[in-house]
């Protein structure tokens, strides 16, 4: 957060990529940044393996924040960027978090960083611009594909999100409920998504949307640091790692 907005092509953006790349190699992951221009901006998708060939999982987030703060009423308010504590850096903190604790494993894990998420209907620009550009630049496809996006909601209630794959879905949330967190993995279908898993929808791909959508600071100069649990984020981060070993 302290970086400032991360709106694409700006120069938080590009140190908030520097500063996930320094942190995923202190954790051993190889870090690999995927550069693209769109619209005359150049943007940057962030890949951290620990091997090479098809990846099993991707685990993947965006890390970009929105320019504008479209659910304000003030016209003014609208015109500001939204500060993106729990929408952008929320599955950033995990996936570097993340990055600590899976060693190991005898499955091939890429984690992702996405760029370029959430400038949908701004000067014509589409949703998930950073996940399209990777998922159309994959050679072999991976076997599941795991997006968190807001995460960090203190009031966290995740529902199964109708663009996700249903087996895929109920394997995390029968995960949670093993663990005592079905109070926040709630076995419900709600919302049908545009997320960074829709460019692998349409490839099909076995994908997972992990989102609170009900946090009521979605696109407001609301969404700062106080919002955010670091109990969400543990929640979270424990069922993915579960789930993953």
């Amino acid at each position: 957060m302290a970086l400032g907005f991360r709106i694409p092509g700006s120069l938080s953006s590009i140190k908030t990529a520097d500063y996930i790349q320094d942190h995923l190699e202190r954790n051993n992951w190889r870090v690999e940044y995927q550069d693209f221009i769109f619209d005359g901006i150049q943007l940057r998708n962030i890949i951290a393996k620990k091997s090479e060939g098809t990846p099993d999982i991707i685990l993947g987030t965006h890390y970009d924040t929105r320019q504008t703060s479209d659910q304000e009423n003030d016209p003014y308010m609208q015109s500001l960027p939204v500060p993106g504590a729990n929408d952008g850096a929320s599955g950033t903190a995990l996936l570097i978090e993340l990055s600590r604790h899976i060693i190991g494993n005898n499955k091939n894990i890429w984690l992702v960083f996405f760029d370029a998420e959430d400038q949908g209907e701004i000067n014509g620009w589409p949703w998930s611009l950073g996940a399209e550009f990777f998922a159309s630049s994959l050679s072999d496809y991976p076997q599941q594909v795991v997006i968190v996006d807001m995460i960090g909601d203190q009031d966290l209630e995740i529902y199964i999100e109708r663009n996700s794959n249903p087996e895929l879905s109920l394997q995390i949330w029968d995960t949670a409920e093993k663990l005592g967190n079905d109070k926040e993995f709630i076995k419900k279908s709600k919302f049908a998504l545009i997320d960074d898993h829709v460019p692998f929808l349409n490839r099909g791909i076995s994908r997972a949307l992990i989102i609170d959508f009900d946090y009521p600071y979605w696109h407001t100069q609301e969404d700062t640091l106080d919002k955010v649990s670091s109990d969400s984020l543990r929640i979270v981060g424990e069922v993915l790692l579960d789930w993953i070993y």
